[in-house]
């Protein structure tokens, strides 16, 4: 698989599905045939401190997990070390010793149920006895065939392998395989080697990192078994011996270090090993955990030079950014613009009134996350509502009725998900206004009337408390037609496309912002959602022209930034819910009135995933 470093001129693999598993790799990129879409995994893996060792030592014995690892045996400067040591991933307390104390030993299993296999004695002689940890203490388990140490070891305490060592001075090709109770010889490996780690399974193995006695210095490849025969694998990049290994399977696996104090660690595919994130120091002799690349590594004790205790766990944070992005959802049972008046968010929302073909509107809608169904009627067809609120505590005024050159209505109305109920007039009659706030706390801004054949922009704002409309600090400027704004009552923002300019608003007093980076000032039937004035999205419109647009932004407090245009071009539309949980709904379409909805998904990260890449 191609990586993004060395994607230039080459071709990019076709996969039917994303990989998965521990064998990401970071900056692979393919080509995902069946959703067509070009993706990449991103993947920082780091290695940190961790809680050293009660006893320093070299050459011993470790399994288990990074958050539940056990540490058993080895060498200390006064000799050969009975001692075990449970890591329950903070810090490290002893437990029962083993009966025959060694150092470059084979180990297996979990720390709850591991093996300590051969190894050698304080009297430096190889030995043949196998301990069985139960998690409290070691208990004698059935003996090798023969002596050894050096060796590797890996499976389980019930399904375990011995594979090379050094019994009399040299190399072995030998292998063991134990039921639980009792050592039967398995297949030999294809090269001789000792000073050699394994990882894996037994129908499933690995080993590497080992020396061969005939041909010094060519220790790199590894050997991989399927429960009765050994091939040959791949050469590691960097030749070392008498490191550490980890891993589930042939395919999936992770060496650390080795000698000459190597810090190197490398991760194998099946196919080859590539380098990843080094160790803070060079080091061999040590113990490690089962590890994969994505649920990280515990690497224990050793030697730097010298006798150690230091411990480091590797984290893999294999991090992929979805973009965010419109998506279509179930169309309005009727067809209409002049909505730009839809409350709630994409798993519950609601639409109001609008312009039908025929005319205004009475219709609302209320949408559940896939589809709309039509309840009760708005007690006056009317276009251009002001709209906030949910799609069970609605507020909703102003708005032009049916007669083309009248004033924008005055009377406000709140739905109950169910009802509507006729309270407190609007002081400002209008039409085109913003909406923000909620029901009991909802905010009225700018808008239009008409009082004679042309429409006047208004500058006028109001406060509602849930029962009556008041009066507060007007607009910085004048708009014209097209007007939008989300947030609650005392963090909303407001913006207009012609002339262009936005304004925050923190209960009391309006701030002038950064005009629109993305949005023309030409623009007309523009939208608004969001959480507040420093979280909100607007976008859409048309321009003098009559061409729509889908063209969002996206305000942070600071800067307007460019965020996923709409998929259909609309202005006079529905747009409402929180930035994460958007909707869009109606509107005018090239041609005409549109029943169209989207669904907006927020730019989200995900563990183990993959980043769609912009064919841009």
């Amino acid at each position: 698989m191609s990586t993004y470093e060395e994607l230039k001129g080459l071709k990019v693999k076709y996969l039917s599905s994303d990989t998965s598993g521990d064998r990401i790799q970071e900056g692979e990129v393919f080509y995902n045939s069946s959703d067509f879409n070009l993706k990449s995994f991103l993947a920082v893996a780091a290695w940190h401190s961790s809680a050293p060792l009660i006893t320093a030592r070299l050459s011993l014995g470790g399994v288990g997990t990074p958050s539940a690892g056990l540490a058993f045996g080895g060498g200390t400067p006064g000799g050969r070390n009975a001692q075990t040591e449970e890591y329950n991933g903070s810090g490290w307390v002893e437990s029962g010793d083993l009966s025959t104390a060694r150092h470059e030993l084979g180990s297996a299993g979990t720390q709850t149920a591991a093996l300590a296999i051969g190894g050698q004695n304080a009297a430096g002689n190889e030995v043949a006895n196998t301990e069985e940890y139960g998690g409290a203490s070691w208990t004698a388990g059935g003996a090798l065939p023969a002596v050894n140490g050096q060796n590797a070891g890996f499976g389980t305490q019930t399904a375990a392998v011995s594979a090379g060592g050094n019994p009399s001075g040299t190399s072995v090709n030998t292998t063991f395989e134990y039921d639980g109770s009792s050592w039967t010889g398995g297949g030999n490996l294809v090269t001789a080697v000792r000073y050699v780690s394994g990882a894996g399974t037994l129908t499933s193995g690995i080993v590497a990192l080992g020396y061969n006695d005939a041909t010094p210095g060519s220790y790199g490849s590894n050997q991989n078994y399927d429960g009765s025969s050994w091939t040959t694998g791949h050469a590691l990049n960097t030749n070392r011996f008498n490191g550490a290994m980890s891993g589930p399977s042939n395919s999936d696996a992770l060496a650390f270090g080795g000698s000459p104090y190597r810090a190197i660690v490398e991760q194998y595919d099946g196919s080859a090993w590539s380098e990843t994130a080094d160790l803070s120091a060079g080091k061999t002799s040590m113990g490690s955990t089962l590890a994969t690349p994505t649920s990280g590594a515990l690497v224990f004790a050793g030697s730097l030079p010298g006798v150690s205790a230091t411990a480091e766990e590797l984290t893999t944070s294999l991090s992929a950014t979805t973009a965010a992005a419109w998506s279509s959802g179930g169309n309005m049972n009727t067809a209409r613009g002049g909505t730009n008046n839809a409350a709630g968010d994409k798993a519950a929302g609601v639409t109001f009134g609008g312009q039908e073909t025929s005319g205004r509107s009475n219709a609302t809608e209320e949408y559940d996350g896939s589809s709309w169904t039509s309840v009760t009627n708005t007690p006056q067809a009317r276009r251009t509502y002001l709209v906030t609120g949910t799609q069970t505590a609605s507020l909703l005024c102003g708005g032009q009725p049916p007669t083309p050159t009248a004033n924008g209505d005055a009377e406000t109305f709140e739905y109950d998900g169910t009802n509507f109920t006729d309270t407190g007039d609007i002081n400002n009659q209008r039409d085109n206004a913003a909406g923000a706030g909620t029901q009991t706390a909802g905010l009225a801004i700018g808008g239009r009337t008409r009082p004679g054949s042309s429409f006047v922009p208004n500058t006028n704002v109001e406060e509602y408390n849930g029962s009556s409309w008041t009066a507060v600090n007007a607009l910085p400027a004048a708009n014209a037609s097209s007007t939008s704004a989300t947030g609650p009552q005392t963090a909303a923002i407001f913006a207009v496309a012609s002339p262009a300019y936005a304004a925050s608003y923190d209960g009391t007093n309006w701030t002038a912002i950064t005009a629109s980076q993305v949005i023309p000032s030409s623009y007309s039937g523009t939208g608004a959602a969001g959480t507040s004035s420093s979280n909100a999205y607007m976008g859409g419109g048309e321009e003098p022209g009559g061409t729509r647009h889908g063209a969002l932004q996206y305000w942070n407090g600071t800067s307007w930034l460019t965020a996923p245009s709409f998929a259909t071009a609309r202005n006079s539309f529905g747009f409402t819910g929180a930035s994460t949980a958007m909707l869009i709904c109606g509107g005018q379409g090239d041609p005409g009135h549109i029943a169209t909805t989207e669904e907006f998904t927020a730019e989200s990260t995900a563990t183990r995933a993959v980043k769609t890449i912009d064919f841009d």
